[in-house]
């Protein structure tokens, strides 16, 4: 194994670190070790996730044969209230105090649960995430926040509370679902969009490689992703200006799985139809280069297939967006990007425009996908 990198993330009152490479899982004890004595470690994950990783993590964690692992469902629908009141009781009966270490094991579903109960269970204990997909080792793991979906709209309820390590290992990612590998790589992508225009153009050569997981080219773009990532949050960790660049693509992707009810889209897959609208929606309002809406929307069809476009009118589409958490005093604010490797909030778009981008959308991902100047 080569040596593993480690990104220094600064959050408030505190830093930690992420540590890459493949294998660190399988030294996992090692790197936890780092962080001194617990009365115990307590592993919050998915009954499919420890399936596939639960054997060799079991080993990487060195766990007593017989220690209790705490299990959630992943899909989007478990993001609830209820969930986290279960898991704290869980943990509760299974003796966590103050000085406990939870292990959350999975994807963003996990992490983001995980977190919020970590911050809430004893007003706060010790948390480290072991991200499994690639949207949880690029994205969702690092910077602390966490929360849970209500009815009204995603992540509405919350906390941020950074966890004290992550360990992000490619490896992990072997038996990960090519559904899921590709709505992952829509993250990555936004980095490139938003802060690296290197980035998105390694990956406009290389998007087959790292579609069959070439490992050399995988681990370099979730490395830089991290890092990227790292950075903005460092600078930014309560989303009160820079952080918000990070949400390029989720006005968007985040109205289509409330108005599809978390059940049509994963994450990553909104997430990847969304940049296709910020795109256009930059395009139409004068900020992004026609070049460069094309090429952002070219790229992101390469992940095909990804599920439809729902049959939502856009007003009520619109109105799942009113609920997003950048929206001010009713104003609707976007993440659109002037040039690649560069994204602002914009917050006034007139609603004409953004009803229009919303009638077209669905037409993405049908070739051929051309903007003229």
């Amino acid at each position: 194994m080569s040596k593993p990198k480690q990104i220094s993330v600064r959050a408030a009152g505190c830093r930690y670190t992420l540590v890459c490479g493949a294998g660190v899982s399988g030294q996992a004890h090692r790197w936890l070790q780092e962080l001194g004595p617990a009365t115990g470690r307590f592993i919050l994950t998915s009954p499919r996730v420890w399936r596939a990783v639960g054997p060799a993590l079991s080993r990487g964690l060195r766990l007593r044969k017989g220690q209790p692992v705490i299990f959630m469902k992943d899909g989007e629908v478990a993001k609830t209230l209820q969930t986290v009141e279960s898991l704290c009781r869980a943990l509760s009966r299974a003796g966590a105090d103050r000085q406990a270490l939870l292990v959350a094991v999975g994807g963003g579903v996990v992490g983001d649960v995980a977190g919020f109960v970590a911050a809430s269970y004893l007003r706060g204990v010790k948390l480290v995430h072991v991200p499994t997909t690639l949207v949880a080792q690029v994205d969702s793991s690092i910077g602390g926040k966490t929360g849970v979906n209500l009815p009204e709209g995603k992540n509405l309820v919350g906390a941020f509370y950074p966890p004290r390590q992550v360990l992000i290992d490619p490896l992990l990612l072997r038996t990960l679902p090519p559904r899921e590998f590709r709505g992952g790589l829509a993250e990555v992508i936004k980095y490139g969009v938003i802060a690296d225009k290197a980035l998105f153009a390694y990956l406009e050569a290389n998007i087959e490689r790292i579609l069959a997981r070439d490992a050399r080219a995988l681990s370099h773009v979730i490395t830089r992703s991290a890092a990227i990532k790292a950075r903005v949050v460092s600078r930014d960790e309560r989303e009160s200006g820079l952080r918000e660049i990070l949400n390029y693509g989720h006005t968007f992707g985040h109205a289509l799985e409330s108005a599809t009810a978390y059940r049509r889209f994963q994450h990553g897959e909104a997430v990847a139809w969304g940049m296709m609208a910020a795109a256009l929606l930059g395009h139409e309002a004068r900020i992004t280069p026609a070049q460069d809406a094309a090429r952002i929307i070219a790229l992101v069809r390469r992940l095909h297939p990804l599920p439809a476009w729902p049959a939502v009118h856009p007003a009520h589409l619109l109105r799942a967006m009113g609920r997003d958490k950048k929206t001010r005093g009713g104003n609707l604010r976007f993440v659109l990007s002037p040039a690649l490797g560069q994204a602002r909030t914009y917050d006034a778009i007139p609603l004409p425009l953004v009803e229009r981008v919303l009638r077209h959308a669905p037409h993405l991902m049908e070739p051929p996908a051309k903007i003229h100047a």
